[in-house]
């Protein structure tokens, strides 16, 4: 017997046929695992779509919500990837890195956190969120519990739920220049504390803890086994001072587990490509994770990162000055506008303005800000409770844009403010 092939020559018949067969395809409940409820996002680039729709529909946005370089790669960091993708580098490489990177990175780390690191101390994966992730992948079990900073980077809490650890959030204080309080700190730490993570210089505030704030964390957590995630990503990026790493503590070399990467410090964010130091056993078991999740990072971006560590260091100096006369314009510009007040970042590319005597809540007042006066921004509440009452704003524009952006800002809020 021949089945009926009249649908097959009429349009509408086949299209009615299809959307018979999707309607059965989708008839099945998706069922997720219930870990999957509790995965936060990253706003940043939730902001950037919604901006970006605004700009296809005719609307002219200035864009200080995402956390990206607007410079290009160095030239001669894209050469040696481009080299490398002609010498054959496309293959599999080692989970941890290879050997030629993992060395030049510890040969970075040990001058400039003043500690022996050998390349066995490192592992080299796609972007710096791996090592957030693998960390507490590692060392968190369910019910164990992970301080980290508030406000802060939303994948630390993001990824400690997700894990079923109990999240305990560190509240930075603006009035400490958005440091913390290391009494406040002593009190959250119990038996169940299996990692504290810190970042400086820090987003979103752009606070920096200098040597004295560190040395009283290290201090705080004495000789207690608690390991300490130290995302260092920004740490090139300093305006005022000099970068200190608890790495560098005497007795926190095996207790921390340095993030660093390429993203920030050689606008690399598309490269993927960052890393982690820490201890050489949990290396060993940060490496079966990437072994299991992304095997390794490409060959050829590895190989640019070596020019990147080695090579001449003239564009990073260069961008950080940029940077620096950017943030001095952008926070003066924002201290005269009626119900901000900001204080001087001394780290990272951010500006974190007090928005509390607007009258208006963080979130409303973003969303208001991109669809009003065509400035992208980002809400304090992006980056936790304790973040309301703030915006941040990416100061990794050209600073005709930052003006512009602060003339919309103005004349907005001269209108607007409750």
């Amino acid at each position: 017997m021949r089945l009926p092939t009249d649908h097959l020559r009429n349009p509408a018949l086949r299209y009615n046929v299809m959307l018979a067969a999707m309607e059965q395809a989708t008839q099945f409940e998706l069922r997720l695992a219930q870990r999957m409820s509790r995965l936060g996002t990253e706003s940043a680039f939730e902001v950037l779509n919604k901006a970006r729709a605004l700009e296809r529909q005719g609307k002219d946005i200035v864009h200080l919500e995402i956390g990206e370089p607007d410079f290009d790669t160095p030239a001669n960091i894209v050469e040696a990837g481009i080299n490398a993708l002609r010498q054959g580098w496309t293959h599999y490489g080692p989970s941890a890195g290879l050997p030629e990177l993992r060395q030049a990175i510890a040969g970075e780390v040990s001058r400039t956190r003043m500690v022996k690191v050998s390349s066995d101390n490192v592992v080299v994966v796609p972007g710096g969120k791996p090592i957030i992730f693998f960390t507490i992948l590692a060392l968190a079990d369910v019910g164990d519990e992970v301080i980290y900073p508030n406000p802060g980077f939303p994948i630390y809490e993001s990824m400690i739920h997700y894990v079923g650890a109990k999240a305990v959030p560190i509240r930075l204080h603006e009035e400490k220049d958005f440091g913390l309080d290391v009494d406040e700190l002593a009190s959250l730490i119990t038996d169940r504390t299996r990692l504290i993570i810190i970042n400086s210089p820090q987003n979103p505030t752009g606070g920096v803890l200098n040597r004295q704030a560190v040395r009283d964390i290290a201090e705080v957590i004495g000789d207690r086994n608690i390991m300490v995630l130290s995302d260092e990503i920004y740490s090139r990026l300093i305006f005022e001072g000099e970068h200190y790493s608890i790495m560098s503590v005497p007795g926190f070399a095996d207790r921390t587990i340095l993030l660093d990467g390429f993203s920030k410090t050689y606008a690399m964010t598309g490269w993927r490509m960052g890393y982690g130091v820490m201890r050489e056993d949990l290396a060993t078991q940060i490496t079966r994770l990437m072994t299991n999740s992304n095997s390794c990072t490409a060959s050829f971006t590895q190989i640019a990162g070596i020019e990147a560590v080695r090579g001449d260091q003239a564009s990073v100096d260069k961008m950080r000055k940029e940077f620096q006369s950017r943030r001095d314009i952008f926070v003066a510009g924002l201290n005269k506008i009626p119900g901000f007040s900001c204080r001087m970042p001394k780290g990272a590319f951010y500006v974190f303005p007090n928005i509390s005597k607007t009258g208006w809540q963080s979130k409303q007042l973003a969303d208001t800000l991109l669809e009003e006066a065509g400035v992208s921004c980002l809400s304090g509440t992006a980056f936790g409770n304790f973040g309301e009452g703030y915006l941040r704003f990416s100061v990794a524009n050209s600073i005709q844009n930052l003006e512009k952006a602060l003339q919309r800002i103005s004349q907005w809020a001269t209108n607007n403010n409750r």
